[in-house]
């Protein structure tokens, strides 16, 4: 446990799985709050967003009103369009492999948005990617402790009071939560009045808000949450996944082996196949492990009250915890060779196997009351993608003008509270011209089965606040 110091506030990393599972797992109750953030919370949504709000009742209402978009029992009903965006993306794939972090961005934000709106977005190029997950990405990169210039302001608070006219440190925070509608209100609202959006999560949250008084920014914040918790997060997945089968292609071998075996050529791995598909499961999980994108856990949990935790003497914790996640899942006890990408690892019993606190054996997606509740989708979207690239394609490292292998970097990341590989490139090929045939016929009728959910939206980000002003 490392004590990290902003300005005059501590904050206790963990950097043990078994540390962080007896205080935020075991000890939920007590660890289940926010600590105060002037830059991410104060300057944003304050405690209209459910990620930034302190341990109560209207959390636990925000928390239930979330589990009516992505909990458990929901994500299930959404295996079928995830599934057919998984098709579509193998078949971007086979038209531009080049493209494949944008193809990741266009399912991963398809995905949430047919949920949230009862939309799908059909192209890379459409602003509810470029935009938004650009904002998210700004917003991950921000949110690292003095990491940039705003930041400053969790030291002293007293600079966030200055207007941002004469106050450059702010960057622009601050503006455009107190006028008009937020942005992802007015999304919210245009598909709630939609006829053709089916029963999506906006209509959902408009049922509801009357009920619970919603304000229009906590209707905003619980839509926009599936972009934030769904898009970034599900395509940074991928692109390491990517980066891994370029780094790592000896790890490949046994899943392919198995997709062969259980699935063959004529048709690609669907749900039905997970209880048979282990080793694929096993290099699913290793991707979550090996580069887990929440680099720190998220956002910080602080006690609401004064605990006691016993490392080498008595320690009182009245600080914020968060949960180092890259140590943790780079523990040499509990990952042996840790930057090595070793599905073997998952196989329970076998001799790359060891103990780890917590039934998974990873913990990426977070401790406790404040686990992240998309978590079920994340993992359901990443098996049937992951099985199916594996299925379908050769992903493998770049040639140059001689022919010889590029080289990837596996420590070559974004600096941010999320992360990602940086760009690089590599080869996707089908991986016979009968799983060709198989993926164009797949995809096509995943086309056709997705139609129900075509249409656009008259929102831009870019543009929105501009014109939202003059209303």
């Amino acid at each position: 446990m490392i004590t990290f110091w902003t300005g005059r506030r501590p904050t206790i990393w963990i950097c043990d799985a078994w540390a962080a599972s007896e205080l935020l797992d075991k000890r939920a109750a007590i660890y289940a709050s926010r600590p105060r953030m002037v830059v991410f919370s104060e300057l944003g949504a304050g405690q209209s967003n459910m990620v930034n709000m302190y341990y109560g009742d209207r959390w636990r209402l925000h928390r239930k009103l979330t589990h009516m978009g992505v909990g458990l029992q929901q994500v299930r009903n959404y295996r079928g369009f995830q599934n057919d965006e998984s098709k579509v993306v193998a078949l971007d794939l086979l038209h531009e492999p080049e493209e494949y972090v944008k193809h990741f961005e266009r399912y991963a934000t398809s995905v949430v948005s047919i949920i949230g709106f009862g939309r799908r977005v059909a192209a890379s190029t459409d602003p509810i990617i470029t935009e938004v997950i650009a904002v998210m990405q700004r917003a991950a990169e921000l949110n690292v402790p003095g990491k940039t210039f705003p930041m400053l302001m969790e030291s002293f608070p007293f600079l966030a009071r200055f207007p941002n006219w004469m106050a450059p440190w702010k960057h622009g925070l601050g503006q455009g939560q107190g006028r008009g509608r937020p942005f992802f209100y007015a999304l919210a609202e245009e598909a709630a009045t939609n006829k053709n959006s089916g029963q999506c999560y906006a209509k959902k949250l408009f049922d509801e808000a009357p009920k619970h008084s919603l304000s229009k920014m906590e209707i905003s914040s619980l839509a926009g949450n599936l972009f934030g918790a769904g898009s970034d997060t599900s395509s940074s997945t991928l692109v390491t996944f990517v980066l891994a089968c370029c780094a790592f292609p000896n790890a490949l071998t046994k899943a392919r082996e198995e997709l062969d075996r259980i699935v063959g050529p004529h048709r690609s791995p669907t749900f039905q196949d997970e209880a048979d598909l282990p080793y694929v499961k096993a290099l699913m999980k290793e991707v979550l492990r090996w580069r887990s994108v929440a680099i720190i856990g998220g956002q910080p949990h602080a006690p609401i009250k004064d605990d006691h935790y016993k490392v080498l003497k008595q320690t009182t914790i009245a600080a914020p915890e968060a949960g180092n996640v890259w140590a943790i899942h780079h523990h040499e006890r509990e990952f042996p060779d840790p930057d090595r990408f070793n599905p073997d690892r998952w196989i329970k019993g076998g001799p790359d196997s060891r103990p780890f606190p917590s039934e998974k054996g990873y913990m990426t997606f977070g401790w406790g009351r404040r686990v992240c509740s998309g978590q079920g989708l994340a993992e359901q979207g990443t098996f049937i993608t992951v099985a199916r690239l594996l299925w379908g394609f050769e992903i493998e490292k770049a040639l140059d003008e001689q022919g010889n292998e590029v080289d990837v970097d596996i420590f070559d990341f974004t600096n941010g509270l999320n992360m990602r590989p940086n760009p690089f490139k590599c080869r996707i090929t089908p991986r016979s011209p009968e799983i060709r045939a198989t993926i164009d016929k797949e995809g096509q009728q995943a086309l056709q089965d997705l139609s129900e959910y075509d249409g656009e939206t008259k929102y831009r980000m870019s543009t929105y606040y501009a014109t939202e002003k003059l209303r």
